[in-house]
């Protein structure tokens, strides 16, 4: 029963659309605006980069929260990897926003800091890596998710989560996919860091 109702919460929170209510206080209906994404990187071009961090920093919230509580009540890892699915499929499709959600990637890294701090540090550095020297956020994010699965195997983290790492990384690519469109065309927007 514990169980159960840690999947609903996780689900419910990561359905919180942080930056949708960032941008609902700022005046603007970020899906309206920019990409019509619900994310950090579109919340920070239509409202600043101030609100952009906040929702960064809430969206990873919704990834740490429900995978600290699993840990803290000593699920095995197979249970909390569900945990964390639930929050990052509460983000993609939010019953808030008609589950039209954002691409996951901060509700991941929440997750990911949770349960494999070690591989997080080292995609964390492949992002920032990326990020800068192309100023291009979907590639930095493609490419660390990408990676995701690899560095949690090499790590040495547990089964569960190479497969937990493996499903995020598939569904922020596809989500993303828009993104390797107008990459490969040359057309996808740079961002001042």
């Amino acid at each position: 029963m514990a169980v159960l109702f840690l999947l609903l919460f996780a689900y419910l929170l990561g359905s919180v659309p942080t930056g949708f209510l960032l941008g609902y206080l700022a005046g603007v209906d970020v899906r309206k605006a920019g990409s019509g994404n619900v994310g950090a990187t579109n919340v920070a071009r239509v409202v600043g980069k101030k609100l952009g961090l906040l929702t960064l920093l809430g969206d990873a919230a919704k990834g740490f929260v429900p995978v600290f509580m699993a840990l803290e009540m000593g699920l095995g890892v197979a249970i909390t990897g569900l945990v964390a699915l639930a929050a990052f499929l509460g983000h993609l499709y939010p019953v808030f926003l008609k589950f039209q959600g954002g691409k996951g990637v901060a509700t991941t890294l929440g997750a990911l800091l949770a349960l494999a701090p070690g591989a997080t540090g080292v995609l964390l550095l492949v992002f920032l890596v990326v990020a800068l020297a192309s100023r291009i956020v979907s590639l930095a994010s493609i490419v660390t998710v990408g990676i995701t699965p690899l560095a949690i195997w090499v790590l040495g983290y547990p089964t569960p989560l190479i497969g937990l790492g493996l499903i995020m990384a598939v569904m922020i690519i596809w989500r993303h996919r828009e993104n390797i469109h107008r990459l490969f065309s040359g057309e996808e927007p740079r961002f001042n860091l």
